[in-house]
């Protein structure tokens, strides 16, 4: 039985699309070919996507991208034609092939470049050269990005403002600075005649998909990619990402174009919804219970942990550090209001993936939880005490010292396991969304 998506929460995420038609009831007569997939797409009349699909790719500088993803960029047809965004070097020449079959490439005007990260940006050097009669469009601050990745000497540029427009012909473009969201240099691109928002990485997704649009997809394995890009991009800019929203709900907005996943049309009271929540940094009535361990004595601690947390009545989610990713361990603590992490001892410290996520998640900065370190150690301590440090410097509330057992766990040990689970879970409900 497909699960339902109410208040903003979203399912568990799904390891792949085997999973999500199994979950959500899919039919595999539903999934498309990447031989199908066409070149380019409209979006309304006069704008075409003209983007790739990456889908094979699952690595993203350490965020697992299972479901591949897609670099999407846009090409603006008018009086002067206008290419919103680039794709990543590497597909230089399928976008110029892409472009080649809407319109002469001698006949593109502008490359409004949103971000200068290079998954976006990458293929400037070359489209640039193949453009001869394009200027860049850009802020300042991005100017001076792409100055340090690539000899923009030869480059003719236009440096927009807030505020600003350029006109098209019967179009115009208006662009929105949106500082740190998640770059300084970022911002959106406004095509209000179409009421179309180019939102750069902001609603976006690692997604790959034969289809361009969120209601030709399947929406909730869209949500889901979306709350991960979210999570694994955006939590520590929470901030800015509200500013941007709030930059959003002033334009008039019929279609939200991102430069990752899906284009947003039929469904945008939910991602937009999605997104209020997210950036509002409450979290939802939920415990999430990490660990890893050696020879099961923590596992133990931690099966503890999640009894005593479920019989209190929270969402619980019991991960294996081990047998999971740090892009899933950073999802489901994102929106997580407590958690428990554990860790066997190894030479005086804790174990490896321990140490990885604590590392990813204190670059994270994932705010406003309620967290006890626990696990095991044999003739020397260390483990259950560094992760207590890590927590104290992610800047929780620490409900209590590191429960530790000794080789084995005891009853009574378990039992301070199953009593920190419910406390836990008291704090989550009362915190929770």
């Amino acid at each position: 039985m497909a699960k339902s998506l109410r208040n903003g929460v979203i399912p568990e995420a799904a390891a792949d699309m085997s999973e999500y038609r199994l979950q959500y009831g899919i039919p595999s007569s539903s999934i498309v070919s990447w031989q199908e997939v066409e070149m380019h797409f409209p979006l309304c009349n006069g704008v075409e996507w003209v983007g790739f699909v990456d889908w094979t790719i699952r690595d993203f500088h350490s965020y697992n991208t299972e479901q591949g993803t897609t670099y999407n960029a846009y090409l603006v047809l008018d009086q002067q034609n206008a290419l919103i965004d680039t794709v990543k070097a590497p597909y230089a020449q399928d976008l110029l092939r892409n472009i080649a079959e809407v319109t002469a490439l001698d006949a593109v005007d502008w490359v409004v470049c949103n971000h200068a990260e290079p998954d976006h940006a990458g293929a400037l050097p070359e489209i640039m050269a193949a453009l001869p009669n394009a200027t860049l469009v850009c802020n300042e601050k991005c100017r001076q990005v792409l100055a340090r990745y690539f000899d923009t000497s030869r480059w003719k540029v236009r440096i927009v403002a807030a505020g600003e427009t350029l006109s098209l012909g019967e179009r115009t473009l208006e662009f929105v600075p949106t500082p740190l969201a998640h770059w300084p240099e970022s911002m959106f691109t406004y095509l209000p005649q179409e009421k179309i928002l180019f939102s750069m990485d902001a609603f976006g997704q690692h997604f790959a998909s034969p289809q361009r649009f969120d209601d030709e997809s399947c929406l909730a394995a869209a949500l889901i990619e979306a709350k991960t890009y979210y999570a694994n991009i955006l939590t520590p800019y929470g901030v800015p990402a509200a500013k941007a929203l709030a930059a959003a709900a002033k334009l008039d907005i019929g279609m939200i174009a991102p430069s990752h996943g899906v284009i947003w049309r039929k469904h945008l009271p939910r991602i937009l919804e999605a997104y209020q929540d997210w950036s509002s940094g409450i979290p939802r009535r939920k415990v999430v219970v990490l660990y890893d361990s050696m020879w099961d004595s923590t596992a133990h601690m931690a099966q503890a942990v999640h009894e005593g947390a479920l019989c209190a009545g929270a969402e619980v989610q019991l991960m294996h550090l081990r047998q999971s990713t740090l892009t899933r361990i950073a999802t489901e603590v994102f929106d997580a209001a407590a958690v428990a992490f554990g860790s066997a001892t190894l030479n005086a410290w804790m174990m490896p993936m321990a140490g990885a996520a604590l590392a990813y998640l204190q670059g994270l900065k994932p705010s406003k939880k309620a967290a006890v370190a626990f696990g095991s150690y044999g003739w020397s301590r260390g483990g259950p005490e560094a992760v207590h440090e890590a927590l104290e410097g992610l800047k929780w509330e620490l409900v209590g010292p590191p429960i530790k057992s000794q080789y084995r766990p005891t009853q009574e040990n378990l039992e301070q396991c199953r009593a920190a689970g419910a406390q836990l879970a008291a704090l989550a409900l009362a915190a929770g969304r």
